[in-house]
């Protein structure tokens, strides 16, 4: 047992070690910051400037940190973080703390990780709810399908609901927000979130202990499954056996089902016919990555979570370079503000363009943007994006938007209901027909396909 005299002790010597195991620089920047501040059951809290600097060393120096603590206390501590809050008079700054919530704290909670199977996937982050959820056009459909399932569960024609697409888009957020809904408005009782990996490591677990009774108990007694990530189900026959059952039991239970994968179930490989046949009769949600308007509003909507004052010419730079998920919106922001605090400079647009610059941060080659198509097309044609994606139905412009429509098919991965949801809320069956004509257009019109190849090579050149 430590004392609460320990804490300075302790992490000292944890600075030690990880002063030892990573370049100079580094320790300086991220590690020499942290201050110990108490021992208090059985955790040793660690004070941290702001949460962005709690969630870069969570993703980037958590075992680094767990590590180093379990080599000097030999686990005989979890670590916990704090934020000392900076809005109060400068006399009560030293009074006020405000902890990390511990569903926000991922550190090693030694009474879980000893408890065996089953427990550890059953924790749904409270953060992640309906409100803080960013809706734009790449992700309305899945948040309202997803807000009709926590609020109805098991009783709506969307039993199990799939939700699909690319990493750091905010299915994970909707999956554990399906979940808090249901718990808070006591639509259902036993809601379990758990990843396919955890899963898979649960039933492996009972397994060795003969314990795969209790196993398919546990998760046939729920109102509600949130399983993240099933395409990691693939080619583990033993494991989609057991889920093949629990499902069905759920299923006919009326208990309700909502699943995750980074792709459409028909494109799911090495995943048995029968569950394949179960996931494809599903309701089958998409996310895209967001557009411009989107990518802004999560910036927005993060640094006044934060307390951030950002300029809005440093929001729409970022926004504009940085495209392809959520998660690297965030991570930008991340490495942003720690550059500002730790070199004691104001975030300015020169300063997003320098970090953008040092970091290579995250413009994907290969990928264009459906606003960039739109641009280039409504530019070749002299037609404004309102005529674009308007009612108008002259001549120029159908041509237009049916080329615009074609190239987005070609050129982006999204949906032919997302792009048509770009072009003022057309259905995809006016994109499959727009695509059709472009293509018969080109091989009977020479002069047609010479103006659809230029601008297509305009599109190439904007990736």
């Amino acid at each position: 047992m430590y004392s609460t005299g320990d804490y300075r002790h302790i992490w000292d010597n944890c600075l030690q070690l990880i002063k030892g195991r990573i370049p100079p620089q580094t320790y300086s920047t991220w590690f020499q910051p942290i201050k110990a501040i108490s021992i208090t059951d059985g955790s040793l809290f660690l004070q941290v400037p702001n949460k962005f600097f709690y969630d870069w060393l969570d993703s980037h120096y958590k075992e680094t940190i767990q590590g180093s603590l379990r080599e000097v206390t030999g686990n005989g501590l979890s670590i916990k973080y704090t934020v000392l809050l900076t809005d109060t008079p400068s006399e009560e700054k030293e009074k006020i703390i405000e902890t990390i919530p511990e569903n926000y704290n991922r550190s090693i909670n030694l009474k879980s990780a000893q408890s065996g199977m089953i427990e550890r996937g059953t924790r749904i982050n409270e953060n992640y709810v309906f409100e803080n959820f960013v809706e734009g056009n790449s992700n309305q459909f899945a948040r309202a399908a997803s807000i009709a399932v926590a609020n109805n569960p098991g009783k709506t024609p969307f039993n199990p609901l799939v939700i699909y697409g690319g990493t750091g888009l905010g299915k994970t957020h909707l999956l554990q927000a399906i979940g808090n809904n249901a718990l808070s408005t006591g639509h259902a009782n036993k809601v379990v979130y758990v990843s396919s990996d955890t899963f898979t490591l649960d039933f492996i677990a009972a397994i060795q202990k003969n314990k795969t009774t209790d196993f398919s108990r546990y998760y046939r007694s729920v109102d509600m499954l949130l399983l993240d990530d099933i395409q990691f189900f693939q080619n583990k026959e033993q494991t989609q056996e057991q889920f093949f059952h629990i499902f069905n039991d759920l299923y006919q239970h009326n208990r309700q089902i909502v699943l995750t994968t980074d792709r459409p179930p028909m494109e799911l490989k090495g995943l048995q016919d029968r569950l394949l046949s179960r996931f494809q009769s599903s309701l089958t949600v998409d996310i895209q990555p967001p557009d411009l308007e989107t990518r802004i509003a999560i910036l927005n909507k993060k640094a006044s979570s934060d307390g951030l004052d950002l300029p809005y010419d440093v929001i729409e730079f970022i926004a504009q370079n940085v495209k392809s998920n959520v998660r690297e919106l965030e991570g930008f922001l991340i490495r942003m503000l720690a550059y500002s605090s730790l070199m004691q400079v104001d975030i300015e647009l020169d300063l997003a363009r320098k970090v953008f610059r040092e970091t290579g941060a995250v413009e994907k080659k290969g990928i264009v943007s459906i606003e960039d198509i739109q641009k280039i097309v409504g530019t070749s044609y002299s037609i404004n994006l309102d005529s674009l994606v308007g009612k108008s139905r002259t001549k120029e412009v159908a041509e237009a938007r049916m080329v615009a429509m074609y190239l987005a098919r070609e050129h982006t991965n999204l949906s032919l209901k997302t792009i048509g949801i770009y072009f003022g809320g057309r259905d995809h069956s006016t994109v499959v027909h727009a695509c059709k004509c472009v293509e018969e257009r080109k091989t009977d019109n020479e002069q047609f396909s010479a103006r659809v190849i230029s601008i297509q090579e305009k599109v190439r050149n904007a990736i």
